[in-house]
C-alpha cells in the first residue's frame, strides 16, 4: 500500500544544529557553572521514601488491568504483616480477577465508599490507620490539595499511597 505524498509544510531542522553552531555564548560557559545545575548537582538525594505515587493508564480496560496485575501481585505478596488495601477499584477488579491474576487474596482488602463518604475520605482514613502497607486508590481527578492530604495520612500511618488513574 502506498501513501500519497504531501509536500512538506515546514522545513525540518537538523537535530544537532544548535550544538554545532559556532560561537554560541551559552556553550562557552562551563556546564557546572550554570546556577540551576549547581543546585541540582550539589543538593543530596532525599533519603525519605516517597509515600505517594500515581500511575496513569490509558486504553482498553482489559489492557490496563493486564499492566496493573504484576504491580498488585508484588504488593500482595509482601511479607509485611499489614494489608494491601484497594479503595474504589473499577467493577472489573473482582475476586475472580484477583485470583486469575495470581494475587494473594488473603492479604488484600477491597473497600468501596458508602453513603456520603468519598473515595478520598476512605483512602485517607485507611492510610492514617496504618493497618495497610499500601493503599491503592482509584481517584480521578485528584487535586493538589487531595494529594497533600494523602501524603500526610500516609506519613501518619507509615504507609504507601498509590493512586491509579484510568483514562
Amino acid at each position: 500500500m502506498q501513501f500519497p505524498q504531501t509536500p512538506q509544510q515546514h522545513a525540518q531542522l537538523p537535530l544537532f544544529e544548535a550544538f554545532m553552531a559556532p560561537n554560541l555564548p551559552m556553550l562557552d560557559a562551563p556546564l557546572l557553572q550554570i546556577p540551576v545545575l549547581d543546585d541540582i548537582v550539589e543538593s543530596p538525594w532525599s533519603n525519605e521514601p516517597e509515600v505517594f505515587s500515581e500511575l496513569s493508564l490509558r486504553g482498553a480496560a482489559g489492557n490496563c488491568l493486564n499492566l496493573l496485575a504484576p504491580i498488585l501481585r508484588d504488593l500482595s505478596q509482601d511479607t509485611n504483616d499489614r494489608w494491601l488495601t484497594l479503595i474504589a477499584p473499577p467493577a472489573s477488579v473482582t475476586h475472580a480477577w484477583l485470583r486469575d491474576a495470581g494475587l494473594n487474596r488473603e492479604r488484600i482488602i477491597m473497600m468501596q465508599p458508602r453513603g456520603t463518604q468519598s473515595a478520598l475520605e476512605l483512602t485517607r482514613e485507611a492510610l492514617r490507620l496504618g493497618r495497610s502497607h499500601t493503599v491503592v486508590s482509584w481517584i480521578n481527578p485528584i487535586s493538589g490539595h487531595a494529594r497533600q492530604q494523602l501524603i500526610s495520612a500516609a506519613r501518619s500511618g507509615s504507609a504507601q499511597s498509590l493512586n491509579i488513574r484510568l483514562g
